[in-house]
């Protein structure tokens, strides 16, 4: 059974709730993320856009590349969702600014090709060179 998942930024003027199942969640290992995070990697899940709604205020927006924009908090710099800039079916939401991350468990890394060399992880989940074999417009 599907429980709603919330979140929001560090300082709480963006909320967010999810109300469908998530399709997939994973780590992004891509220059981008690095960048736009300032971190490794980026866990991500990934949802239909008609399950995500903002609730509380609204996010500032980046667009990151040509066809996608990166969405987060104007006040505390929170990245929150990373979408396609026209006609998105998907969004992709940060594992980490959910209210209780532990409820959505990654499944794969993506864009390995660009994972820092000082930066391993243990666990045992499948690794892909580029967007992986089940790729979705996010």
């Amino acid at each position: 059974m599907l429980q709603t998942l919330e979140g929001g930024c560090l300082c709480g003027a963006v909320r967010y709730r999810i109300t469908d199942q998530p399709i997939d969640a994973g780590y992004c290992h891509c220059r981008l993320c690095q960048r736009s995070s300032g971190a490794p990697s980026i866990a991500w899940l990934t949802v239909a856009i008609t399950g995500f709604s903002y609730t509380r205020g609204a996010p500032s927006i980046f667009q990151s590349s040509a066809h996608s924009q990166r969405e987060f908090c104007g006040a505390c710099g929170t990245q929150i969702a990373f979408r396609q800039s026209q006609s998105a079916k998907t969004i992709d939401v940060t594992l980490a600014s959910l209210e209780d991350p532990s409820q959505v468990l990654p499944q794969y890394h993506i864009w390995q090709q660009s994972k820092i060399a000082w930066f391993e992880t243990a666990d045992s989940l499948p690794r892909y060179k580029d967007a992986g074999p089940d790729t979705h417009e996010g």
